[in-house]
Order: structure tokens, then sequence, then C-alpha cells
């Protein structure tokens, strides 16, 4: 039966749209910006904790960055279940100052344009006097905005959407920090939700125009990569494990700045399709923050000395065993102190805020 004009017309449409999507110019070779050379901590062994935010209503999703000046800032999910908006703080000596509400659905609405449902996690990189906040929301489809700062997320830029997919945008979420790169862009790990489940990595220009999008393979369902780099060339990526039950923290990995991403045998890690983060310490090991297999009635830490290919369990930030318990969302940033800074959902009710040093990780008492 022949194709009405019209439907042909608008396949057509669409068929160009997502060819020219895909057919930009191939980029130079990618490198990762390297890492510090490893030296070990000077640090005392040392642990303190708070909380970060409790008020009504829910809050969920940390996310953690440190700005120029060594204050640290940090963004999470906080309100009504329905109704949901990002709020910002930094922490400098007097405390965490009053939070504000730096991005809703009305004024992400506002400044896409689009018709907008509950929004997702946010993500906070700090670059030079620049500050990036992404974060997804969520309508038929997920989609990824991106909002800048420059004078410390007083004022934020209206949010602009990310183009990563040629099928009407949908798919993508963020939850962990970008990489820096060696040309001045960055790597931003992202989940797709949309039809399948699975990480993708994303590489950004320093004009923030995506340059390619490369999916990190694994044998089941993942979602929310974390990124550790070890070289200008090798990089590791733990996801979530998103079933079936039980789950193991899944691995990718890439030996060419992350052109490429090859599956990597599970983690002898536990995960119950629960979110985790990752960290390059200062000595070089690598830290892993997430829940046992028997759920999120506890938040663990994991320390690996071997460029992640053996971990063992280091720490218990805190446990529960009553049926509220909910530790989740952990995320890890290391300060140029050498101070490692974690924070996580605290019983869906709050934020928890930890600093603590390698020399505790490592056994030592405050």
């Amino acid at each position: 039966m022949p194709v009405p004009a019209r439907p042909l017309l608008l396949l057509l449409f669409i068929g160009a749209l997502a060819g020219a999507f895909w057919r930009a110019p191939s980029p130079a070779a990618p490198a990762f910006a390297p890492p510090p050379a490893a030296t070990p901590s000077t640090l005392p062994a040392l642990f303190t904790n708070e909380m970060l935010w409790r008020e009504t209503g829910a809050a969920a999703a940390p996310n953690l960055t440190e700005l120029p000046d060594g204050r640290i800032a940090a963004a999470w999910l906080a309100g009504p279940e329905d109704a949901m908006a990002i709020h910002f703080s930094v922490r400098d000596r007097g405390g965490w100052r009053s939070p504000v509400r730096i991005a809703t659905a009305e004024s992400t609405a506002g400044g896409t344009f689009a018709q907008i449902g509950q929004l997702g996690h946010p993500v906070l990189h700090a670059e030079g006097s620049w500050l990036h906040l992404w974060y997804a929301n969520r309508t038929l489809g997920s989609s990824i905005n991106h909002s800048v700062s420059t004078d410390g997320g007083k004022n934020w830029s209206k949010p602009a959407r990310l183009q990563t997919s040629p099928l009407a945008n949908f798919g993508g979420a963020v939850r962990t920090a970008p990489v820096p790169l060696a040309d001045g862009g960055l790597g931003l790990p992202i989940s797709h939700d949309f039809i399948g489940q699975h990480g993708e990595w994303l590489r950004l220009s320093p004009t923030g125009q995506i340059l390619e999008k490369v999916r990190l393979p694994s044998a089941t369902g993942t979602l929310q990569p974390a990124v550790a780099v070890l070289d200008e060339q090798r990089a590791l990526a733990v996801l979530r494990d998103a079933g079936p039950a039980p789950g193991s923290v899944r691995v990718a990995t890439t030996d060419d700045g992350g052109r490429h991403w090859l599956a990597g045998e599970a983690l002898a890690v536990p995960n119950p399709d629960a979110s985790v983060a990752l960290l390059r310490l200062k000595s070089g090991r690598l830290l892993l923050a997430g829940n046992p297999a028997s759920g999120r009635q506890a938040l663990l830490l994991w320390l690996s000395a071997d460029q992640g290919k053996t971990w063992q369990e280091m720490r218990t930030v805190e446990s529960a065993p009553d049926g509220g318990a909910d530790y989740n969302n952990p995320s890890l940033l290391l300060g140029r102190d050498g101070r490692i800074h974690l924070a996580y959902d605290w019983r869906q009710q709050g934020i928890k805020y930890v600093v603590f040093s390698e020399a505790w990780l490592d056994g030592g008492q405050p």
C-alpha cells in the first residue's frame, strides 16, 4: 500500500535530522587531563559529619564540587515529591549557608520553551570562574539541561538542552561529575534510560559542543556511570547494576582517551540497583562508595590499590537496622587539601555531609 505523502515527508525529514546529528565532523583524538602524581597523604585521621539539609518534604541526590577559593558547593533535589526543585548551598568557615532554589520545573520550562515534568538529579562542576549545572527533566522521556553561573552560584543562565539523541532528544540523565580533558573540554558520564538502560560517555568541547557520544557496554542493564582517570589515555567507569538481582557493580574501561570503551568483569562489590560514587585519591588509590547486598540501610566504602582490579571493604559510614533507613546516592569529592568530602541521601528526609581523610579510611581514629 502506498505511503501517504505527508507521513512520508515527515519520515524523510526526521531521518535527515538524525543523519545530520550523527554526521558531525570527526574531532581530533581525545585525551584526559593527566591526574596529579600519586603522593602519600599527610593528613591525620579525621572524620566529621553533619546534616547539610533537613526540612519538610523529601531530599535526594546531592552533588559536590569545590570552588576556586576552596569553599565546597552542593546541589540537590528537595521539596514535595511531585514538585522537587534543585537547591544550592555553599559551605564556608561558618558552615553551610541558607540554600537557594536554582532550578524548578517552571524556570526550566521558561528557559527551554518546552513542557517540563519532574526534575532529575543535578551535577555541579567548577571550572575556573564558571560553575556548571547539569540536570535532567522528565516528560515522555528524560532530557539533559545545562546552565552556567559566573558569580559563584548567585545567578544562573537560562538552561539549554543538550542534544544527546536524534530520537526526540529523549533518554539522557546525569548523576556524577564530569572529567576534564586535555583539550580543555569535558567528558560527561550520562545514563540512557529510553528503550533500554545503559551508560554513555559524552565528549564536550571547551565551548560545550557535543563532539562524540559513546556507549559504555555491559552484559546487563546499567545506569549512572562514574569515571576515574588513571592516566592520559586510560580511565575506569563503574556503573549501577539495573538488574536483575542480585547485582554487582559493573565496569567499563577505555585505553584511548574515551573514544572506545570495553565491558570489564563485574566487581566483587555488591550493588542492589543503587547509585555508586568513584574517586581517585591523592595516594593514587581508588575509593568507591555504595550500598551492601542487603540494601540501602547502610553506606559502605571500598578501596582499590591496583587501579580497580580488586577491592577491599574499609569502612561503614552509616548503618541502621530499621526499615526507614535509606542511605543512598553518594557523591564524592577530593578537596585540594586532600580531605575527602561525601554527601548522601539520609532516610529520604535530608542530606548528610561527611569529611574524612585517607588515614581514617585506613583504620586510624580521629
